[in-house]
This record gives C-alpha cells, sequence and structure tokens, in this order.
C-alpha cells in the first residue's frame, strides 16, 4: 500500500533548477533513502515534503490526502510528520523529559506514562529524564530527538542527515537502533544522506538524485548490482568499468569472455562489475580463470584488503581480496569473474 506519492515536483529559486519533474511513492511501513551529490536536490525534496517549501508545480500526497498541488500547500504542523535534522535541535533549556513531551499536552492523563515508554523505546535508561541536552552524547541526543518526533504519533517520519556528525562506529549503531525504533513503532520513514553506504544498509527502497532530477529508484540489491549508469554505479560504491564486445549475452573485454546481464545484444558497449566480483588465485593452480594479471600494489585493510592488478595493454584494476592469502606485488595472479556483469544502456565514454 503506497503511504506518500510524489507527482512532477519541480522547484526552481531563481535561475537555479532544484528538481525537475520529480516522481515516486513511498511504501507504508517502509523506509526510503534519498541520496545523491552536494546541490543534487535532496533536501530540497525533503523540505517540501514537510511543508517548509511550496512546489512551483507538482503534488505532494500522503496517505489519500493532498498536502500539495503547486503553490497551494498544507501548513507543516497539520501534516503529521515527523522530522529529526542533523543536529536533533533539542530545546537546551528544557530537560529529556520535557524535550521528549513537548508535543504532548501538558494535561493529558497519561503523559508521563507516554514520555517513559518513548523513552524505553529508543533505548535509554529513564534515569536520563531528568538531565539536561548537553550532559548527553551525541548518540543519545539524536534518539531524544527521535523519541520526541514520535511522541506526536506520525504518519511519515523526515530523517534529515541525522547520523552525519556521530562517530563512525556510533553512525552504524544508531542506525540500526533507528530503524529497529521506525520498524517497531510501525512508522514509514524517508532518510536524506550523502553515505551511499548508509543508504544501502537502511532503506527498503534507495532514490538517487542528481541535478534536480530522479535518476533511478529500486530496491538497494538491484541499485548496487544493477544501475543505470556509470555516474551511478560508482556513486554507490566501487566500480570496475570496461568497454566491451557484446554479444548472445556475453561479452569480449580486458578480463577476457565474461558473461553479461539484461537482454542480449550485440556491438560496442560498456560493463560494469563491482570489485568483490573478482577473485584472485595463484597461477599454477587449477582454476577457471579468465586472465591473468601483475600485482602492482596491495594495500592492507583488516578483513578486506585492496590488490592493484596492471593487465597488458589495458588500465590498472582495483580489487577488494580477503586478507588470507594475499599475493605479492610483482607477482602475477589468476582472475575469475564471479556472477554477471552488468551492461549499460548506452555505449562506452571515453
Amino acid at each position: 500500500m503506497t503511504l506518500l506519492t510524489i507527482k512532477d515536483i519541480s522547484k526552481r529559486y531563481g535561475p537555479v533548477q532544484a528538481l525537475d519533474g520529480i516522481d515516486f511513492e513511498v511504501a507504508s511501513g517502509s523506509r526510503t533513502a534519498v541520496v545523491g551529490p552536494s546541490g543534487s536536490g535532496k533536501t530540497t525534496l525533503l523540505r517540501l515534503i514537510a511543508g517548509f517549501e511550496a512546489p512551483d508545480r507538482g503534488r505532494v500526497v500522503l496517505d489519500g490526502e493532498t498536502l500539495a498541488d503547486g503553490s497551494s500547500i498544507v501548513p507543516p504542523h497539520r501534516r503529521g510528520i515527523g522530522i529529526v535534522s542533523q543536529d536533533g535541535a533539542l530545546f537546551p533549556h528544557l530537560s529529556v523529559a520535557d524535550n521528549i513531551g513537548f508535543g504532548i499536552e501538558r494535561g493529558a492523563a497519561d503523559r508521563e506514562r507516554r514520555i517513559a515508554s518513548l523513552i524505553d523505546m529508543v533505548e535509554l535508561d529513564r534515569g536520563m529524564l531528568a538531565r539536561r541536552p548537553h550532559q548527553l552524547s551525541g548518540g543519545q541526543q539524536q534518539r531524544v530527538a527521535l523519541a520526541r518526533a514520535l511522541a506526536r504519533k506520525p504518519r511519515l517520519m523526515l530523517l534529515d542527515e541525522p547520523f552525519s556528525a556521530l562517530d563512525t562506529g556510533l553512525r552504524e549503531n544508531m542506525r540500526k537502533a533507528v530503524a529497529r525504533v521506525l520498524q517497531t513503532a510501525g512508522i514509514t520513514a524517508i532518510l536524506v544522506t550523502h553515505d551511499q553506504a548508509e543508504a544501502l544498509s537502511f532503506a527498503d527502497q534507495v532514490a538517487v538524485l542528481r541535478d534536480g532530477r530522479l535518476i533511478q529508484a529500486g530496491t538497494p540489491q538491484s541499485l548496487y548490482r544493477c544501475p543505470r549508469d556509470r555516474e551511478t554505479a560508482t556513486f554507490l560504491g566501487d566500480a570496475i568499468l570496461l568497454a566491451a564486445d557484446l554479444g548472445d549475452g556475453f561479452a569480449d573485454c580486458a578480463l577476457g569472455r565474461v558473461a553479461t546481464d539484461g537482454a542480449a545484444r550485440g556491438g560496442r558497449g560498456e560493463l560494469m562489475l563491482r570489485p568483490e566480483q573478482l577473485q584472485l588465485s595463484a597461477c599454477g593452480a587449477e582454476t577457471s580463470a579468465a586472465c591473468t594479471g601483475r600485482v602492482a600494489d596491495v594495500e592492507f585493510g583488516g578483513a578486506v584488503c585492496t590488490v592493484t592488478l596492471a593487465l597488458e595493454g589495458g588500465a590498472p584494476l582495483v580489487i577488494k581480496s580477503s586478507s588470507l592469502d594475499l599475493p605479492e606485488v610483482g607477482s602475477t595472479v589468476g582472475i575469475t569473474v564471479l556472477g554477471k556483469a552488468h551492461v549499460f544502456e548506452g555505449g562506452p565514454k571515453s
């Protein structure tokens, strides 16, 4: 069931076209991540959904209610939408309890119970209710901000880069905790982030914006494995891009003959492999290696290491490899392609 529909949304700021004809839907109870480089229109889209801006054209419909139809909009406080921003925006002069309960009527008979239930929901100790925001860590402040947004029982939760100010380890823990809380509460959420790994791990649906346009939307797996173009491919992770001669479900490229996805077509084209699709083996061992390469560099990175290979007559290839049995620099290794290569719709670019 669709909860949110964005239809032909456009927004211009003077000469800048911030959004241009955006169409997509968000399913009830799902988590959507909106990603894209700086200036792609992510924050503008979030502000239009929240009601802080009016679109020049297009409609925003939430649970059957039209929130925006061109310049005619429902004000933010009547939309039933919760927002958690990058810094949490807690009230510094209020206690944690008063921050969480800010959207609950003072005279409500169950106010204290609801506040206690909310702090339990975001997995914080009730002993923190008497503290002020400056007495909390960054991650704790974000949990309080989430609890405050949940207190109003929103139909939709907007998350505007809420983890970007946190340390790497804490970001991952917070991302998992927030996803767990939203799922438990049955709240539909939209996350705006510039972190591709964050988007892929958090969301059921990922929408990629570029230059104000929606380039592609789908499941994280489909976008990662089958991006529409090379820009999307490289934005969502490390990618190996190779020119190739296509034909009959296979392609001849610098890695030899590899299987390809999609409908069979012939001619010159460009294909993509993710680094984890290339497997190295010692030359001389029994393998199904498509080709060989010389190890130009090895960068140790713990569980996953980076190996740079030089191919005869081709550009260097960067491969992710297990730290076990790493090849030595200068040695020759066999290269096996796992799975199928993805073929872009257009031809190769220079």
